[in-house]
Formats: C-alpha cells, sequence, structure tokens
C-alpha cells in the first residue's frame, strides 16, 4: 500500500507518523513544489511538482498516482483539498482514494463567510459575521454587535492578513483597499482545538482529541493543553454528522462562559495534530485501516488528560551534493 502526501512542506511529523503506520507494508511518497521542503526528504520517494494553480497539475498528480500505486492520496493544505474533491472520480478510476470531504465542503470550509452562513442556519452558537459593512454598522447602532471586531478576507487560512479593528474609520480603511473582506465579531473566550477523524466506510466519527490553546503562532497551535468534556463530543458528532464530513478534519471552537462555539474547520491535518497522536488519538493508523477495507472501531475521547504541547523549531541541514533529485 502507497500513500501520497501532496504539498507536505514542513508537516515532517505527518510522513514520520505515515511511514510507522505502513512498518513496511508500503511507501509514503510526498510532493511539493520546492526542493528545500524539508519533509520531502523524510518520505521514501518524493517528486518535486509544479504549482498547484499551473496548468496540468492534476494531471501531473494523477500520473504519479498511476506509476506508484497509490491507493490513498492527501493534502496539506486548503486550497488543495478542493482541488482533488474535485477530481476524485479521476482518481477513483486509477485506483486512488482521495482521503478527504466533498468539494462543496472543502470549499466552504475555505470560505468563513460560507461557513458563518451554514452554521447560523443550522443553529450552532458561532460569531456574528458581515459581507455588508452597512449592515454590521446598523448592528451596532441597536447593539447587536460591539467592537473590537476581526477584519479579514472571506476566504483564506492561517490567519493570514487578519486585523483586529476597533473603531469604523479602520474598517473603511481596510475596505477601502481591500475585498472579499468580511467583519466578524470578535469572540472573547478559550480558543479550543479539536482534532476529528470520521471513519471513511462507516461515515461515523471515530475519534475525538480536544485541547485547550494557551499559544498561538501563524495561526497554528504553538502551546496546548489536553482536555475531555462529554458536552463538547456531543456537539462535535452532531455537527460533524448534519455538515457531512469524512476523514481528518480540524475545528477551532471558543468556550464562552461554559457555551461552545464553533469557529472554523480545516477539512485535513492540522499544524497542532502531533499533539492529538502523541496522546493516543492515532487517526493516521485509521486512515490505513480504512484503506485496507476495514471499519475503524469508535475511540472517541481514549486519551489522557491535562497533557501539554509546546513546538519547537529544528533544522535540516543538507550539502547541495546531498540534495535528492526527482525520484
Amino acid at each position: 500500500m502507497n500513500i501520497l502526501i501532496l504539498s507536505s512542506g514542513t508537516r515532517n511529523k505527518i510522513v514520520e507518523y505515515f511511514r510507522k503506520a505502513l512498518a513496511g507494508k508500503g511507501k509514503v511518497i510526498c510532493t511539493d513544489m520546492s526542493e528545500l521542503a524539508p519533509s520531502i526528504y523524510l518520505a521514501d520517494k518524493h517528486y518535486i511538482v509544479p504549482r498547484m494553480t499551473e496548468p496540468g497539475y492534476v494531471e501531473v498528480i494523477l500520473d504519479i498516482c498511476k506509476s506508484e500505486k497509490i491507493e490513498g492520496v492527501i493534502s496539506l493544505i486548503d486550497p488543495e483539498l478542493s482541488l482533488l474533491a474535485a477530481n476524485k472520480e479521476r482518481f477513483t478510476e486509477i485506483g486512488t482514494k482521495v482521503i478527504g470531504s466533498t468539494y462543496n465542503l472543502c470549499e466552504m470550509s475555505l470560505d468563513k463567510y460560507e461557513m458563518y452562513k451554514w452554521l447560523e442556519k443550522h443553529e450552532y452558537n458561532c460569531a456574528k459575521s458581515y459581507m455588508d459593512k452597512e449592515k454590521f454598522y446598523a448592528d451596532v447602532e441597536t447593539g447587536k454587535v460591539t467592537y473590537p471586531v476581526f477584519v479579514k478576507p472571506a476566504r483564506g487560512s492561517a490567519s493570514i492578513a487578519i486585523s483586529k479593528v476597533y473603531d469604523k474609520e479602520t474598517i473603511e480603511q481596510l475596505f477601502e483597499h481591500n475585498e472579499g473582506l468580511m467583519i466578524q465579531e470578535f469572540l472573547d473566550g478559550q480558543e479550543i482545538g479539536a482534532d476529528v477523524y470520521i471513519d471513511l466506510i462507516s461515515k461515523n466519527v471515530v475519534s475525538i482529541f480536544t485541547k485547550r490553546k494557551i499559544k498561538m503562532r501563524a495561526g497554528e497551535t504553538d502551546k496546548a493543553v489536553s482536555f475531555k468534556d462529554e458536552k463538547l463530543f456531543e456537539l462535535i458528532k452532531k455537527f460533524v454528522g448534519e455538515a457531512g464530513y469524512e476523514g481528518q478534519i480540524d475545528i477551532d471552537i471558543f468556550d464562552i462562559n461554559g457555551e461552545y462555539y464553533i469557529s472554523e474547520v480545516n477539512p485535513r491535518f492540522g499544524g497542532g495534530y502531533p499533539h492529538a497522536y502523541e496522546c493516543g488519538a492515532d487517526h493516521v493508523s485509521m486512515i490505513v485501516n480504512n484503506l485496507e477495507g476495514n471499519v475503524n472501531q469508535e475511540n472517541v475521547g481514549n486519551y489522557q488528560e491535562d497533557v501539554y504541547m509546546m513546538k519547537y523549531n529544528e533544522v535540516m541541514i543538507m550539502k547541495k551534493e546531498e540534495e535528492k533529485d526527482e525520484k
């Protein structure tokens, strides 16, 4: 069984986990557009590929899947999730399983305003959001929302180009110089991350790991501590069941005075997933088990509480003559 990880970048741990899960039963193959992506050198084999927006990119990936007899393919970056989902049938035809959610769910997850509309329609607690700044100003006047607020691109990830705003003048300036912005209510509470695995065969939630975030860096969890709450587990099961996500997802949640607010969903491995894995939530092995045709048994909350994760930097050193050519 061979697995292909697209856009692996600096996600070295994910590559290591897949190699460990396969345990000699197959190969982990990675792609990236850069020869300086450290994770590719931990794989059994790697390919340098064009930027995903280049014409013919999907054909390049399909050719790799055919030549390497890939059984499962995943991506670690948000825009590529939609691309894979949109071409799911083409991969299926050559015997490769796209590990992830549907195209519509990937697109909704990438568009924060569309996610807000879905959450509001299905009556989940969430941050009030506006594409129309005049409607926002009207709600400020009636006390439905107050400053500060976040102004951010409706489509985007990794907390890129987010501004915390305290007045109307700043909002006007941001909207004047940028397109596609939304205004989002500032949620003042404990931020929580949930790593969730939905079985690819049974479609049931089989694993949930939750952590309280202590410190963030570049949109990813830098320090966190594990905890459990059955009320939160049930909320996640309900939400995932209604939305229809599949495979690995990462959910951002806020605890505000004991009430949980769903913020965002990334239908992929989040940057803080190693915390879950090292605590025993082995979603990588669950993926391998599914690809082997086996249904995973429910294992929700089977991990220790009060386990801390602290990220730190590592380096990979390589002389020019040691650089690996495309394999």
